[in-house]
């Protein structure tokens, strides 16, 4: 890969990486170690403290997060959580990415043979007329095979 593309991965990954850490405010309140673990434990990668506690002063100081110290174990931590505004922001930022998202699972779904809901994990399958039909439950099923009767 040439230098110009790692920068533009580089740039994308923290971009990213800042859209995630507003995932983990808009679950709930934490501090930035939390932030940082939960990110290693969700995502499977490292990221930079450089990263986090700048970003959480800019959110800070445009009015998006607050914090307050709280005792953790020994330490007192700064403990952050999105403002009535950051709680705003990450609505839209969510319903503008569940766009995105949507087109990248749309391969993955299969539609229930009874009412038409799109099925995305699981849902229950069943062989009718030697035909592997899926549905979103049982229910459908059974309301499936019974018009076919009717």
């Amino acid at each position: 890969m040439t230098e110009a593309k790692n920068e533009d991965i580089g740039e994308l990954l923290s971009n990213f990486s800042r859209f995630y850490i507003l995932t983990l405010l808009y679950e709930g309140p934490c501090h930035g170690y939390s932030i940082i673990s939960k990110f290693k434990k969700r995502i499977g990668k490292d990221i930079s403290p450089s990263l986090v506690y700048p970003f959480l002063q800019q959110l800070q100081q445009k009015g998006l997060v607050k914090y307050s110290a709280k005792k953790v174990g020994e330490k007192e931590k700064k403990v952050y959580e999105l403002t009535n505004e950051g709680r705003k922001l990450c609505t839209h930022l969510f319903k503008r990415f569940s766009s995105l998202i949507s087109v990248a699972i749309e391969p993955s779904l299969e539609i229930c043979a009874n009412c038409g809901c799109k099925v995305y994990e699981g849902g229950y399958k069943e062989k009718i007329d030697g035909k592997e039909t899926v549905f979103c439950c049982r229910h459908c099923a059974n309301s499936f095979r019974l018009d076919k009767l009717l």
